[in-house]
């Protein structure tokens, strides 16, 4: 599958890796790609990066998607998935959105697209390898359209999440629930002093 990853920060460089490593097809879409040597994948113009893929990451700086990807505009998305892993928070660290999510906006902002919402609970040294934990644990998708929500799950599935540990929450607007997660994410990981970590859902 040809991919684009949005981003080429830690996030985006181990899904991107990640991605490659399971045998699909990627390109790093960045502002400015001039000086972007040692990538093992092609890197290219954000614009230039979604209209040759088939499916989008998103790890751009949540409090920057929406105006990157405005500028981008709906045309060169058409009606392609849209994953977004990103959380938005302003530099003093407080939500930018508080009654809202990054999700939600970006599926309001470019409607033909199918935005699904996942990742963003995890931190990136589990995302693209959750078998280094010593339980099983869970990976949430939250988006309106089904086929979109099924092609993220196979990409998860590619990146070593069980079909069983990917637990889908509902629509788009379900992605307030995960985007205000952060928090507590953040708090598990100063309390257990470690970047290994991951919640479960048990049924």
């Amino acid at each position: 599958m040809k991919i684009a990853v949005l981003g080429a920060g830690n996030v985006g460089t181990v899904l991107g890796y990640g991605l490659l490593d399971a045998g699909h097809g990627v390109v790093f879409g960045v502002r400015d790609p001039q000086g972007r040597e040692g990538f093992t994948a092609p890197v290219a113009e954000i614009a230039e990066a979604v209209s040759g893929a088939e499916v989008v990451v998103n790890t751009l700086p949540g409090a920057q998607t929406l105006g990157v990807l405005g500028q981008v505009g709906p045309a060169a998305f058409g009606g392609k998935v849209l994953i977004d892993v990103a959380n938005a928070v302003t530099p003093a660290f407080e939500l930018l959105y508080p009654n809202d999510s990054l999700g939600a906006r970006l599926q309001a902002m470019l409607p033909d697209v199918k935005v699904v919402k996942t990742l963003n609970t995890i931190p990136a040294e589990i995302m693209t390898n959750p078998g280094t934990l010593p339980e099983r644990s869970s990976v949430f998708l939250s988006g309106n359209d089904r086929g979109a929500k099924q092609t993220t799950g196979h990409l998860l599935g590619d990146l070593g999440w069980r079909h069983e540990d990917q637990v889908d929450l509902g629509g788009i607007e379900t992605a307030r629930a995960t985007e205000h997660y952060l928090y507590l994410s953040v708090a598990i990981g100063q309390s257990t002093r470690s970047a290994q970590y991951n919640v479960s859902v048990i049924r």
